[in-house]
């Protein structure tokens, strides 16, 4: 687990309800978990020289402007807390051990997480072997097929709730899915739609199913204890975000092809 300082992005400029720095942040400074198993929404920085777990590569992306730009709007220092994993993040948030984070709402995720509106919308993809006889997604679930997944991540939660016939196997994290996908000769591989798109074109013989056999709700999350003023700050500033079009400037600056801007919440 990595930590730095992030720099500012572009701002939203509606202010938070007043007491929201103390509700989110008591310690006096915003912690906010970054996950590097999801490429849409943050990436490492090529660097030039060593580094070591102590002085990481910079991390980049729509989750870290939004962590960025939450801080600003609270008066606060930013402090990230780099994770590769989704199951990773989700523990740290719970725990206590970060005061926000950038999850894939799932109800497996509920008893620690309290979860805000979804900000962006990211497809959930399945990957195969060219010379795979799966065409389509509804053929995957059958008695035989294995699917690769990030331990702990999205796909994982979805898929151990609703496959019936086909069985898990498991990547430690999610970039890594397609590496373990060929490495032990599975089936298929399940991830993000984007992620899996680069390994296609990257790796010879590999092909992804048309469509998508989930759309995954992408939101900012907080422990579960932290109390109602600090998820209603965090619920207004995801719904301003939205409005305001910063998610949408975000996904243009980072080049993200594929992902949407969640429609407003209506609750």
């Amino acid at each position: 687990m990595l930590s730095q300082v992030a720099c500012a992005s572009s701002p939203v400029s509606t202010a938070l309800p007043a007491g929201s720095a103390a509700a989110l942040a008591p310690s006096g400074k915003l912690r906010a978990c970054i996950n590097l198993g999801n490429p849409i929404l943050a990436r490492k920085e090529a660097t030039t020289g060593a580094t070591t777990d102590a002085t990481p590569g910079a991390v980049s992306g729509v989750s870290v402007d939004l962590a960025t730009d939450l801080a600003r709007q609270l008066g606060l220092p930013l402090e990230l807390i780099v994770v590769d994993a989704a199951l990773k993040s989700v523990q740290t948030v719970a725990s206590g051990g970060a005061d926000i984070g950038f999850f894939a709402v799932d109800p497996g995720r509920a008893a620690g997480v309290n979860f805000t509106a979804p900000y962006v919308l990211i497809e959930g993809a399945y990957l195969v072997q060219h010379n795979s006889p799966l065409q389509d997604n509804a053929e995957v679930d059958r008695a035989g097929n294995r699917i690769m997944v990030g331990k702990g991540s999205a796909y994982d939660l979805y898929l151990s709730r609703n496959l019936k016939a086909a069985s898990l196997a498991y990547a430690p994290t999610s970039p890594t899915v397609v590496e373990r996908f060929l490495a032990e000769g599975v089936e298929v591989a399940a991830g993000v739609k984007q992620q899996l798109q680069a390994d296609a074109a990257r790796l010879p013989g590999l092909r992804l199913l048309p469509g998508h056999f989930m759309v995954i709700e992408q939101a900012m999350g907080l422990p579960t204890g932290r109390g109602e003023a600090a998820a209603a700050a965090l619920k207004a500033f995801v719904e301003q975000a939205k409005s305001s079009g910063f998610v949408a400037a975000a996904l243009q600056r980072h080049n993200i092809v594929g992902a949407s801007v969640a429609p407003p919440s209506v609750g």
